[in-house]
């Protein structure tokens, strides 16, 4: 008898009645996490069409394959993707995109990127580059090529040496104005580019950040668009050093890849000019706002905190469910066992990270809005909202990744040892997720980043010259820096949450000042006030956090949905406030008058929050929408039967195939016979 006819066509009874027993429907809620039905029903459509030929066994089966066999895996499926979605494209919307190339990279299908996407960079960081960056000459003449993926491209900026200190970039592009060419050299082992998702053997053209020198004079960080690889024999071009990383914890099959280049020449029109030019003659044009030559990673840090978020609410499905059905621990020894989402313990595991995945994607929302209304501002010359963009980008990429990261592991806790096993797809989640707490900006120099915009906020606050929307609040406590009266409301835990970060900006500052008072330079003294710094952009991200989700829950939006759906968004914010309060209490009652009596009623409303969240926690992460095929994980079928699954995946290890292995023929056996 096969092992698949083990698992039961039928969905799991522990899981059918937690979602018969819900109070609302979770296809509303599914509506509003999309965005609407349409999005919804598109989304679908598309799930539909591309995981039509799924095969689970490929995703099992790629835990056993060599380094190399998961990187040609890689680029297999990646291309298979692409095909699928031309495919659609032509069938649904000749000469549209929004399906080629808009979804290559997109949430809805990252299953079928089993072994990570090798041209992931190329569309959400390359492409983005390209069009920003370019002028619309240099976009027709390679930019579209790109585009139309004739080509592949990485976007090399991070060295062996310097990540997230781009200033201290080493590979340099000297303008040659004999030949009109940039001449590129990455002189020692430390300027190599390494790092970048695809260059290793995958693409033929890298996005390169150098140093300009023109006659020898440094002009600063600008982009470089450099051939790598020949187009016919992907050979390696002359003067070029490239190759891949080797093994990492997780995106197993991106090929990240080094690059050296020694006296590559390229064309003057290949440095993308759309904001500095180069002229002929080696006049320099510089461009007004320095920080452009960045902005497509503005974009790729809100990204990440996308995509972050997503994977905590994958984890939170998978656990979520596998609570639902796993029965162990009598709470009543006369009864039987229970599942073990009846313990508060579990509950408290659990819940908090479904309250977090909201949190953080209402956070990224906001976020999102913000990068398009920045967007178009810059395309009309306009750049006051840049900095304001620069630090909640940061910020909340930190946090996202940060408390996403931490959660996923939780969450694999909560599913005890079936949570350790590669099939529950949890150790994946957490392996790619971490990972976004040291690329695009590894987070405490992003951290640092967010607290020089908070220390320049609060002195313009001290001024009386207006502040951007996000940091309003540092006025608030200049105006008013008494106690804050604590009554327990929403409202009142996120004035009390500002306050307490506008606190740690003002303590920081304080400790700043102190430190130059003593002679030291602004340099050295913010170096030395590092910890108090970092802290304070910290609660800047959760103070913004909080206010938004209070406003999308009980705003003007919840008008619009029903009453049965909103009173599940106000537990989930209910919990979340509640929780991080007393995880963060030790700085919230340094400017919020509470008493021990408070604290005994916060807890009481935390374990209250998880008791009423618990008959409809599984329909809350059925209305994540997230398919089997998206998830991926024994533990978080749809259908609930985790013991047949995960079972069955374990008969399909490589090492059952015999009875009995190799190695007791050759080392085991005959050691032990030997000792008799």
């Amino acid at each position: 008898m096969s092992s698949k006819s083990n698992i039961p066509k039928t969905v799991n009874t522990d899981l059918q009645k937690e979602r018969d027993g819900a109070s609302f429907g979770s296809e509303e809620f599914a509506i509003w996490w999309a965005g609407g039905a349409e999005k919804l029903k598109f989304n679908r459509s598309v799930r539909e069409y591309m995981y039509t030929d799924f095969d689970y066994d490929d995703y099992a089966q790629m835990f056993y394959m060599s380094h190399e066999d998961i990187c040609e895996f890689a680029v297999k499926c990646s291309i298979n993707v692409a095909k699928k979605l031309r495919q659609l494209q032509a069938d649904r919307n000749p000469g549209g995109n929004e399906y080629w190339p808009t979804l290559f990279e997109d949430p809805e299908i990252w299953g079928l990127h089993l072994a990570g996407n090798p041209f992931h960079v190329m569309f959400i960081v390359v492409l983005r580059a390209l069009k920003t960056q370019c002028t619309p000459d240099q976009y027709e003449e390679f930019g579209k090529r790109v585009e139309r993926f004739e080509v592949a491209a990485a976007y090399a900026q991070t060295e062996l040496g310097h990540s997230s200190h781009l200033r201290g970039l080493e590979t340099r592009a000297d303008y040659d104005r004999a030949t009109d060419e940039f001449v590129l050299n990455t002189p020692t082992i430390s300027s190599y580019k390494w790092w970048p998702g695809g260059l290793g053997h995958c693409c033929n053209y890298a996005m390169v950040m150098a140093q300009l020198y023109i006659d020898g004079e440094l002009k600063g960080l600008h982009l470089f668009y450099v051939q790598v690889r020949e187009e016919g024999t992907h050979e390696p071009r002359p003067g070029i050093h490239v190759g891949e990383l080797g093994k990492k914890m997780g995106f197993l099959g991106v090929n990240n890849g080094f690059l050296g280049m020694k006296n590559v020449r390229i064309p003057r029109t290949r440095m993308l000019m759309r904001h500095a030019q180069v002229h002929r003659d080696g006049t320099y044009v510089k461009s007004p706002v320095d920080a452009l030559t960045y902005f497509s990673m503005l974009a790729t840090r809100c990204i990440v905190a996308r995509n972050t978020t997503l994977s905590l609410a994958t984890a939170a499905t998978i656990a979520t469910r596998f609570s639902a059905v796993r029965r162990q621990s009598p709470i009543d020894p006369r009864l039987p066992e229970p599942q073990i989402i009846d313990h508060v313990t579990q509950q408290l595991k659990v819940f908090p990270e479904i309250a977090t995945s909201l949190a953080l994607r209402l956070a990224y929302d906001y976020l999102w809005d913000l990068f398009n209304v920045t967007s178009s501002d810059i395309d009309q010359g306009k750049y006051e909202r840049l900095p304001e963009l620069h630090a909640l980008s940061c910020a909340l990429k930190v946090m996202s990744s940060n408390d996403s990261a931490a959660g996923i592991e939780q969450l694999r806790l909560a599913c005890g040892g079936l949570g350790y096993l590669a099939s529950s797809n949890l150790g994946h989640l957490y392996a790619n997720t971490v990972a976004a707490c040291t690329y695009e900006g590894e987070n405490t120099v992003l951290l640092l980043q967010v607290s020089h915009f908070l220390l320049k906020s609060w002195r313009a606050a001290e001024s009386g010259a207006p502040l951007a929307p996000t940091v309003s609040y540092l006025a608030g406590m200049q105006q008013n820096p008494e106690f804050k009266v604590w009554t327990g409301s929403w409202e009142n835990m996120v004035d009390a949450m500002e306050l307490a970060a506008a606190n740690k900006t003002r303590l920081a500052l304080k400790s700043l000042s102190n430190r130059m008072d003593k002679g030291e330079s602004e340099r050295v003294a913010a170096s030395h006030t590092g910890i108090e710094l970092t802290q304070a952009a910290e609660f800047h991200a959760r103070a913004f956090v909080f206010h938004n989700f209070l406003t999308e829950v009980t705003g003007p939006k919840s008008k619009t949905r029903s009453s049965a759906l909103n009173r599940v968004l106000e537990q989930l914010l209910e919990l979340y406030l509640v929780n991080v309060t007393l995880k963060h209490m030790s700085d919230i009652i340094r400017v919020a008058s509470l008493t021990d009596v408070h604290l005994g009623q916060l807890q009481a409303r935390l374990e209250a929050a998880l008791t009423k969240l618990r008959p409809d926690a599984v329909a809350i992460v059925d209305g994540f929408d997230f398919s089997d095929e998206q998830l991926n994980s024994t533990l978080g079928f749809f259908d609930g039967n985790v013991l047949e699954r995960v079972f069955d995946a374990a008969l399909k290890s490589p090492m059952n195939r015999k009875s009995v292995p190799k190695s007791f023929h050759e080392h085991l056996g005959p050691f032990m016979k030997s000792n008799i």
